[in-house]
């Protein structure tokens, strides 16, 4: 049944969308080695309906924030809602890269760049800034911030990797490099927190176990971005034999992802798919071994139908109210603001 109400509970994490649909556009644009000019066509189709629902997206997130704000305050008080908050400024910093990488510099992307970067920054210290607040109420069932310890983190502080993309092409060297360091250095604390918690504390909901892949989007776009700042070719082959582990680790979780209602947190699955993709297909331009390229390609399908089944089915769930509408109460605590 469709809510009456769909916009208030459009939350933050609706740019995960832009996020799939961009990080699509830029696997399609490294093929174009490999399958030409089909490859950009494909690019540009996934880039421009990227940037269409970035739009809608914006307009939409900005009527919801006047018409209810009671809505966005729960989002940001939320323990696993509120790092989803970070999925805007990546989504633009997504969208900028795009841009640079299919029509080119200008002033308007550059613009928007930094916009996105300065904006993840701020997510940065403000999701970093809750950790150092008082916890209140703490009690046997409430055991600090633990409760906020997801996948879902990485987008709010390790999403800073994200900036080079469209940075350097946009010669801002120096700024990249800086908010590179900042997500090279959450990546290995976040994801040591998360299974220190998984492992210690208690598992993730059911509901958010699609969550788990984001995991493989920090080494993936972090070894893109270290051949973009000409690294050594071993380095990038090191991020790389991280990305391919994490997916092998991750795959048994798949089954059981797809047991789930579908919700928006299944886009998870796809930035990390395409960006590891992506990255497999630079290794291959920089003719790293035998087998990038064949293995590149397989990746970029692999991606494309996870982003098309996505597509689908959101459009689906939005058709028959499934999405758009109240979350089922999960056994999670609220955390200090």
């Amino acid at each position: 049944m469709t809510s009456p109400t769909p916009l208030k509970f459009l939350m933050p994490g609706w740019f995960s969308v832009v996020m799939g649909l961009c990080g699509l556009s830029l696997a399609w644009h490294r093929a174009n080695g490999v399958l030409g000019g089909m490859a950009d066509g494909i690019a540009l189709v996934a880039g421009g309906l990227a940037a269409l629902v970035f739009l809608v997206l914006l307009v939409a997130s900005v009527q919801r924030a006047f018409r209810y704000p009671a809505a966005l305050a729960e989002d940001l008080k939320h323990p696993v809602r509120h790092a989803f908050v970070a999925a805007f400024p990546v989504a633009t910093l997504l969208v900028a890269a795009v841009g640079v990488a299919l029509l080119g510099t200008h002033p308007l992307l550059n613009g928007l760049w930094w916009f996105g970067a300065l904006t993840q920054l701020w997510a940065t210290v403000w999701v970093l800034g809750r950790w150092l607040a008082p916890v209140t109420n703490a009690s046997a069932g409430n055991t600090g911030l633990w409760p906020a310890v997801t996948p879902v983190l990485l987008i709010a502080v390790v999403g800073n990797v994200v900036a080079p993309l469209a940075g350097l092409p946009l010669g801002h060297d120096t700024w990249s490099a800086v908010q590179m360091g900042i997500g090279t250095f959450f990546w290995p604390i976040v994801l040591g927190l998360i299974l220190v918690r998984r492992i210690a504390h208690s598992p993730l909901p059911d509901r958010i176990l699609p969550a788990w892949f984001i995991t493989l989007a920090p080494p993936a776009v972090i070894g893109v971005v270290f051949t973009q700042f000409q690294a050594p070719l071993p380095v990038a082959l090191g991020i790389w034999g991280i990305a391919v582990f994490q997916l092998v680790w991750l795959l048994p979780l798949v089954k059981r992802i797809a047991s789930q209602p579908f919700g928006v947190a299944f886009w998870g699955l796809s930035f990390p798919m395409a960006a590891f993709a992506t990255l497999t297909l630079r290794l291959a331009e920089l003719k790293a071994g035998p087998g990038f390229e064949t293995l590149g390609v397989l990746l970029l399908a692999i991606a494309s139908i996870v982003v098309l089944w996505l597509g689908f089915a959101t459009v689906r769930g939005l058709r028959d109210g499934s999405l758009l509408a109240p979350e089922p109460i999960a056994n999670i605590q609220p955390v200090a603001a």
